[in-house]
């Protein structure tokens, strides 16, 4: 990990993302500082996993630039994940491969040296070691996210970008994780997270955006949104959002044909 610098890791300015008729994002303006754990929050379809495919490269913005580690996007796309972790919500490892022949396929495609002792550190970590020979078509969901964890965790990448990581993970291992991820932050990493799960979120968050329709509705620090009365992230999520649940589940099922929204 990178010692500590003034510059923002993640920079976004009047970003916009459109889909045929449907407006993903629009005029979004974002700044992620080296060690924030950052949460960005909505409905579904308010942008979230289209904001995370422009950061890490994936897809070009329509309006707007973005730049992740200085490199600008999705020009130095590929540059970005090469540097980066990331956990995609619905991406799964290869089926023919076992966890641990994927977990080394990734050390070598990053040019890492020490590709078994990494990838046994991190079978231990999630309790796969005795089950490092079952290819990943036989495994449960919940083992399926666990070498997807383990692959963006694996290289110590200074800047994770993670789409639901706590899904399908059981009560042990969400804590677990959380606990790893705060060491991660301790050692000078920054976290990018997007999750509907917010009582997770509001224990490890340090600041959050909120977007509906594709907007920035709301930035700052849990105790900056928070009005009277309030208790906590879910309060403050369903009081921005609340009455945008059902409207967003149309723009998100238009956008799906040209990618999740």
């Amino acid at each position: 990990m990178l010692a500590g610098t003034h510059a923002p890791v993640i920079e976004a300015h009047g970003l916009g993302k459109v889909y045929g008729s449907v407006v993903a994002l629009r005029d979004v303006e974002l700044r992620v500082e080296r060690g924030e754990f950052f949460g960005l929050f909505g409905p579904n379809g308010a942008g979230k996993t289209t904001m995370l495919r422009i950061l890490t490269g994936q897809i070009a913005p329509s309006a707007g630039t973005a730049a992740v580690l200085g490199l600008p996007l999705p020009l130095g796309g590929v540059e970005v994940r090469a540097k980066v972790g990331v956990v995609p919500e619905f991406e799964s490892p290869p089926s023919f491969l076992t966890g641990e022949e994927y977990l080394r396929f990734v050390c070598r495609a990053r040019g890492i040296e020490g590709s078994k002792e990494r990838a046994a550190r991190w079978l231990e970590f999630f309790a796969l070691t005795d089950r490092k020979g079952l290819l990943c078509k036989d495994m449960s969901k919940g083992m399926r996210q666990k070498v997807m964890l383990a692959a963006a965790f694996i290289h110590e990448p200074e800047l994770l970008f993670l789409d639901e990581p706590f899904i399908n993970l059981d009560p042990l291992y969400q804590k677990r994780v959380q606990e790893y991820l705060r060491e991660y932050l301790e050692g000078g990493g920054t976290v990018f997270m997007c999750s509907h799960l917010l009582e997770i979120a509001e224990r490890l968050c340090t600041r959050i955006t909120v977007l509906k329709r594709g907007a920035v509705v709301a930035t700052g620090t849990l105790a900056e949104l928070k009005r009277p009365g309030e208790q906590g992230l879910a309060d403050v999520f369903m009081r921005l959002v609340g009455g945008e649940l059902d409207e967003g589940q149309g723009a998100e099922t238009t956008a799906g044909a040209a990618g999740t929204v």
